[in-house]
């Protein structure tokens, strides 16, 4: 029997694994902030101003989107009301190391919540 020999692949540039870590907003329906938890964590929100979950992930944005709408790892304020992404607001920011994504997820956040944004996620 023949001996089968695998070529082995080149290591992948340090930039190409250190900087896959994204951060995403994604937009809710309005029917979000109906939730006691969902406004105690927003007091100084913007009724006219959309309701938003932020998160981080070693995914692309739209892959994890759609994870969270069929439940896996899913967040359930995203599985249950999660509209669609919202780009115009972090794809400027993307991709970084993993610690710079953990603390972009909560600047984000809060960033957001500063402006009027009903936030939900960013932890």
């Amino acid at each position: 029997m023949a001996r089968l020999r695998y070529k082995r692949q080149p290591e992948p540039e340090k930039a190409d694994t250190e900087f896959h870590h994204n951060v995403y907003v994604i937009l809710l329906d309005a029917k979000t902030a109906r939730h006691r938890s969902v406004l105690r964590t927003n007091p100084k929100r913007d009724p006219a101003k959309p309701c938003v979950y932020v998160g981080m992930s070693g995914l692309p944005p739209e892959h994890r989107f759609e994870n969270h709408k069929h439940g896996y790892k899913a967040a359930w304020v995203v599985e249950k009301y999660g509209v669609r992404l919202m780009p115009e607001l972090y794809t400027h920011l993307n991709p970084m190391p993993y610690e710079a994504a953990l603390q972009m997820e909560l600047e984000l956040a809060e960033d957001l919540r500063n402006e009027g944004y009903t936030v939900t996620g960013g932890h």
